[in-house]
This record gives C-alpha cells, sequence and structure tokens, in this order.
C-alpha cells in the first residue's frame, strides 16, 4: 500500500482538528499566564527588594517613586509603543467577536500585557484577569487567522481562549466557561461549548501542575446557618448595586477626564502614580491587585467596619483614576475587592448590632465580593460558579444567588450597560447575546416621547372633558389632580360610554369613567417594550411615568411618536452600521480605521476628494454628514463637521490629523 493512501486515511476530522485547537489554546493560554504572573513577581521583587533594599532606613518613604516610575514607563509606552484603542481589555474582545470574526491584533498583545504586568509590579490599582483574557483570546484569534479559519470558527477559538485566561487567572475552569459564554458570546452555542469546556480544563491542568490545586487567594471555610440568614444576603444585594453603579460612572468618567486634559497623554499615569505612592505609604494593600487585602479581609484579621469602608472608597477612586490615566490592567479584580471589603464591612457591623448571633462576616464578604462583580460585568453565573470553585462548598449556592441576582436585577434598571458593554455603547454599538440589538430595542422610551399634553382636570365633568378632547383633537388624554399626580385616562370611547349608559352623562365626573387601573410605561424602557404593552392591551396611548414616583406623569406616548421613531431607530441603525463596517474594514485590510473630524479653516474643509493630496496609503472609506452616510468620490466636497472613517497606516495618521483637525 502507499504510503501516501496510508496518510490519507489517517487525516484528522474535523472534530479532531477542532479538539486539537482548543488542547493548543488551553496549554499555550495557561502557560503565557502563568509568566504573566511571574513577570510581575519578578518587577515586584526588583522594586520593593532590589530598588527600596538598597536605599537607607531614613530614605524609606522614597517608596511613594515605585509608582510614579511604572506611570512614567506604562505611559510613555502607550505614547510611543501600543496604538490608540478603541475599547481596552474585555471590551475590545467583545467587539471583535460580535463585529470582526473574532480577528484581534493578536502582534500587539505581547506589549499591553507588558504594560500590564509594569502597571501591577508598581502597584496601580488594576487587575490581572482582564490581561489574562487577553493573553487567551489573542492566542485563540491568532491560531484561527493564521490557520485561514471562516469567521464563526475564529470566534469559538477566541471564546476558548478567554475561557482559558479566566480558568488560569482564577484555577477556576468552570467559571471560565461561563465567562465566555456569558460576556464574549452572549449566548450558549451547542456546537462550540465542547471546544469552550476542553480549553479551560487544560489551561486549569496546566495551571494546578505550576501552581496547584489552590484558588487566587485562601478562602476560608464557609459558614452558612440556616435560611433565616437570607434576608440579611438580600439586603448586602440590595447594598451591592451602588458600589457597582459606582464603580462602572466613576471609571468612564476619568477616562473621558483625562481625554480633556491639556498635557501629554504620557504624563497623566506619572501624576497618578505619585497619588498612588502616597496613599500607598497609609494602605499598601490598596495597591496593585489587593489579593492580599481579599485575604485579610475573609479570614477577618483585625479590620474593623470603618477601616473597610474607608478602603472601599479609595479603592474604587485608585482603580478609576489609574485605569483613566493610562496604567494597563482589568477592572475584575478591584470589583473582588470591593465586594469583599463591602460585604465584611456589613457583615462586622451586624455582628456588633447581635452579639449574640452565629452570623460570620467572612461568609457575607464572600457573598458580597460575587455580589458586586455580577453588578459591576452583569455575568452573575460566572460569578456564582467562580465563588463556588473557590470555596466548595454547596451551601454557598443559595445565598450567593439571592444576593447576586438582586444585584443584577436592580443595577439593570439603573445602568443597562455592563462595565464591558458601556464602552461598546458609548461607540454606537449596542450589543444584546453578542449581536447587534433589533431596530426598536436601540431606542428608549424617553427619546422618543412626546411632552405631556394638555391634562383634563380629576374634577372635570363628562361635558368639560369632551370639550378639552374637542378642542385638542385628541382620542384621549391624562386625567390629572390638582397636585399633578396621575389619575387615570379619558378616551373618546369613555365619553360615548358615560353618555350613553347614564342620565345626565355630560354631568358625571371623569372619575367615574375614565381608566383608572391603566398601564404605563417607563423613560428608561426601550420602545419593544413599550410596543409589546401596547400591542397586548390593544391600546393607542401610554403615560410616561417616573419610575421612582409612579403617579408623576413625565410624557406621553402614542401610537404616531412609534411610527416616527421607526425612521429614528432606521437611522441610527445605519450610523451603527457604518460603526461595525469601520471596524470590520480594519479587521481585514489590518490597518488602523480611525475617525477624524473637519476642523474649519483646516487643509481639507471646503475641498474636493480630488483636490486634497492625501498619503498615498492612506483611503477615505466613508464620510458621514450627521445622520447622512456618504461613499466617497473624487466630486465629494468635504465640509466642516465632516466624520471621516480613513484606513491609515500608523506612520501616516500625524499627517492626516494635521490636515483634517488642525
Amino acid at each position: 500500500m502507499k504510503l501516501s493512501a496510508v496518510i490519507g486515511r489517517f487525516q484528522p476530522t474535523p472534530t479532531i482538528m477542532q479538539a486539537t485547537a482548543a488542547i493548543i489554546i488551553g496549554v499555550a493560554s495557561g502557560a503565557l499566564v502563568q509568566l504573566f504572573k511571574y513577570v510581575i513577581r519578578l518587577i515586584e521583587e526588583f522594586f520593593r527588594v532590589g530598588l527600596m533594599g538598597r536605599v537607607p532606613p531614613n530614605l524609606q518613604w522614597f517608596v511613594i517613586f515605585i509608582p510614579v516610575i511604572g506611570g512614567l514607563i506604562v505611559g510613555l509606552m502607550r505614547q510611543y509603543l501600543v496604538a490608540e484603542e478603541r475599547h481596552h481589555g474585555v471590551a475590545g474582545v467583545m467587539e471583535a467577536v460580535a463585529l470582526a470574526g473574532g480577528r484581534l491584533r493578536y502582534q500587539r498583545t505581547p506589549i499591553k500585557i507588558l504594560a500590564a504586568a509594569i502597571s501591577l509590579g508598581t502597584g496601580a490599582s488594576v487587575g490581572p484577569e482582564d490581561p489574562s483574557v487577553q493573553i487567551g483570546s489573542s492566542f485563540g484569534s491568532m491560531v484561527g487567522q493564521l490557520s485561514k479559519l471562516s469567521s464563526d470558527r475564529i470566534r469559538v477559538l477566541v471564546a476558548t481562549g478567554a475561557a482559558a485566561g479566566i480558568s488560569a487567572a482564577f484555577n477556576a475552569p468552570i467559571a471560565g466557561v461561563f465567562f465566555a459564554v456569558e460576556i464574549i458570546l452572549g449566548e450558549l452555542v451547542t456546537s462550540s461549548f465542547g471546544m469552550i469546556v476542553l480549553g479551560s480544563v487544560i489551561s486549569a491542568v496546566v495551571t494546578r501542575a505550576v501552581v496547584g490545586p489552590t484558588p487566587a487567594f485562601p478562602i476560608p471555610p464557609y459558614a452558612y446557618n440556616g435560611p433565616l440568614e437570607l434576608p440579611l444576603y438580600f439586603f448586602l444585594g440590595v447594598l451591592a448595586v451602588p458600589v457597582s453603579l459606582a464603580y462602572i460612572r466613576s471609571l468612564y468618567f476619568f477616562q473621558d477626564w483625562f481625554h480633556r486634559v491639556p498635557w501629554p497623554r504620557w504624563l497623566s499615569p506619572v501624576m497618578i502614580g505619585l497619588l498612588l505612592g502616597i496613599v500607598g505609604l497609609r494602605y499598601p494593600q490598596l495597591l496593585g491587585d489587593s489579593y492580599a487585602a481579599i485575604t485579610d479581609i475573609l479570614f477577618g484579621r483585625n479590620i474593623l467596619a470603618s477601616t473597610l469602608i474607608i478602603m472601599l472608597v479609595l479603592k474604587l477612586l485608585l482603580t478609576s483614576l489609574s485605569l483613566g490615566s493610562g496604567f494597563v490592567g482589568g477592572v475584575f479584580a478591584p470589583s473582588l475587592f470591593l465586594g469583599a471589603a463591602l460585604g465584611g464591612a456589613y457583615g462586622a457591623l451586624l455582628v456588633q448590632i447581635m452579639p449574640q448571633s452565629t452570623l460570620d462576616p467572612s461568609a457575607f464578604a464572600l457573598v458580597g465580593m460575587a455580589a458586586v462583580l455580577a453588578g459591576t460585568v452583569r455575568a452573575p453565573i460566572t460569578a456564582i460558579m467562580l465563588l463556588f470553585e473557590m470555596t466548595n462548598d454547596y451551601r454557598i449556592f443559595l445565598p450567593l444567588m439571592f444576593a447576586v441576582v438582586i444585584s443584577v436585577f436592580v443595577s439593570e434598571r439603573f445602568e443597562p450597560y455592563s462595565v464591558y458593554s458601556l464602552s461598546l455603547a458609548r461607540k454606537g454599538i449596542h450589543l444584546k447575546q453578542g449581536r447587534d440589538i433589533d431596530l426598536m430595542e436601540s431606542l428608549t422610551v424617553e427619546e422618543v416621547m412626546d411632552n405631556l399634553p394638555s391634562a383634563i382636570p380629576a374634577n372635570a365633568t363628562i361635558r368639560e372633558a369632551s370639550r378639552i378632547l374637542e378642542s385638542k383633537h385628541a382620542h384621549g388624554l391624562p386625567v390629572i389632580d390638582e397636585n399633578g399626580n396621575l389619575c387615570g385616562v379619558l378616551t373618546i370611547q369613555d365619553v360615548e360610554h358615560a353618555l350613553s349608559n347614564t342620565k345626565g352623562g355630560t354631568d358625571q365626573p371623569v372619575l367615574n369613567y375614565c381608566t383608572r387601573n391603566m398601564e404605563v410605561t417607563y423613560p428608561d424602557e426601550s420602545l419593544n417594550q413599550a410596543i409589546a404593552k401596547m400591542s397586548r392591551l390593544d391600546i393607542g396611548r401610554l403615560p410616561v411615568v417616573d419610575r421612582n414616583e409612579t403617579n408623576h406623569p413625565v410624557g406621553w406616548l402614542r401610537r404616531s411618536t412609534v411610527i416616527r421613531a421607526y425612521e429614528l431607530a432606521r437611522v441610527r441603525r445605519a450610523a451603527d452600521s457604518h460603526v461595525g463596517g469601520q471596524i470590520k474594514l480594519g479587521a481585514i485590510s489590518g490597518a488602523e480605521v480611525v475617525e477624524f473630524i473637519v476642523r474649519q479653516g483646516s487643509e481639507v474643509d471646503g475641498k474636493s476628494m480630488s483636490e486634497i493630496t492625501w498619503p498615498a496609503d492612506c483611503l477615505v472609506a466613508s464620510v458621514r454628514r450627521g445622520w447622512n452616510l456618504i461613499i466617497p468620490h473624487g466630486d465629494t466636497i468635504l465640509r466642516r463637521g465632516d466624520r471621516l472613517a480613513i484606513v491609515v497606516e500608523k506612520k501616516d495618521e500625524a499627517i492626516i490629523r494635521r490636515m483634517v483637525e488642525s
């Protein structure tokens, strides 16, 4: 038998090839994440032992300059070695999976991971988990792109790498799987689930071969004393909501603030590094990933509730300032610290209030970690499984689920986006289950509702109400009392019913015939939800009320409003498609797709495309003028305010920015 025939018989099937890819990604991700952690430890030892060991005892306060040095190095790296990115960390992976077929720029990953290691090693208040996800995701994307696989298969490899990264970071393979499903893919696809599980498990095997079976930080025995404690965990879930929301909003507040400051980009992490060093003199446990501080809280090592609350506030601010200024790292570990501090303080206060109880503050610290994490990243199953894997105690499930579900449910009412998806939404990318959302799902009631129309007084008669409806050419109007509270809705059909069924009906009060038990909608609800209510009840209008004061009307939603809103949704989808097109174009071309805004008086303002001498290797892909999207040609004249999507090499970006924005 010929050798070629023998080889042909043993050609691997697609299933074997997928399994092989998952194993390779799992092994590589596990090993690279451990290497990443080892580099962090080396940097820490170099500065805190090698460098500070040579400083005289009377000058030990020089330790405050370690984060300054780290900030300078990271700032210069980001200025000259790392190109400006649309999103940082996991949000960038989510965008690539949803819009670019999982094609990540893996060539940049080593320098970004080195910047993250320096940030963590010199004391920046960031986490190592997001960089770990980038390591695994980038490796998975590299395998897929080099193998010239389809977009769907690359997406699965990226998710497999993300699962392997979390598995290696926490030594928690089950949490890694659900992280990939909930956050990266946004949906459970049976055909890809096996690969994700295999990659995560292999990564855990490699991790445990290096560090053993222990989790990321030691966990004390969990204490749960029965269902009577569940209401206490319910309130812990409620308390996790403001912490999660404050964390999300402060991150983006400082990110925006540092983008507006006039000084050079590299200077911001230097200045925040000095602040980190000063705070670190009093609270050194707040620097870096704070794993040791989490361990102290979990074991209740002489930490008072007041101290925990102070550290919670400081950690939240330091993390937001670190990431906003330019240090590289993640939001995962800081959210765990915030949860541990919140739960520990809450548990300690309960023990003070009920000194005869058997309550254990460590149990509340554990559950608080999951509640704040879930409220921040909106991945409840990941949060539950992560803490379960760390404790290996089934008794933790009930309190965990109770607090986590409350935290996620309430948080979503105030902020519909997670800490990751908010970054995408701010760039015009709205995802649901990992994909673009429905047209009408992209609009909220507040964006399209009418102002509250002329209302019918609650003390009016049917005759007076009829005149108001006729004068306003309205089919229905709200009924409002003297305090401005909503009492009901009166329609023409209600008036006709009063006139046909009651003697002297015109003198009857409207409160006898208006709809009192009415359906309402809220400003922050999606238009889809409001339309569903109108369709279910076959009504043509809905009062819009304040969610916190349900008898206080703030607007009016009608069928005609919904019809007009569809056009707005269609225009928004075109704008979102424009953004998605830029991302896909960049993924395919390998070049940067950068958006520039034409400034008044710039070199290109008022000129046609054919009159402008562009750099040789750039391409103007599209022009967005207001809500209109223009595919440019030679006769297209650029105007002030136009947004140009340009495919550009890094070397030409400064030239184009000078031409367009100076």
